[in-house]
């Protein structure tokens, strides 16, 4: 049971830390603009991903109708 408290302890303690860096990285990268581009490559890549899924969807819903 001790070793269970101690590693929840030290894994929040962990996490605390992390979550600390990454807002200063993110106040950083705002401040200096870069945020957008970042915001603007995840869209890019989602919007690919989604792309992609839709004419999938159709590909696979017209070989579904052909048999």
């Amino acid at each position: 049971m001790k070793k269970l408290i101690s590693a929840v302890s030290a894994l929040t303690l962990f996490t605390s830390n992390s979550v600390f860096a990454q807002t200063e990285m993110a106040d950083g990268m705002r401040s200096s603009g870069k945020i957008y581009v970042v915001v603007v490559v995840l869209a890019t890549i989602f919007a690919g991903i989604f792309g992609y899924l839709v004419y999938l969807d159709r590909k696979v819903s017209k070989l579904e109708r052909k048999n």
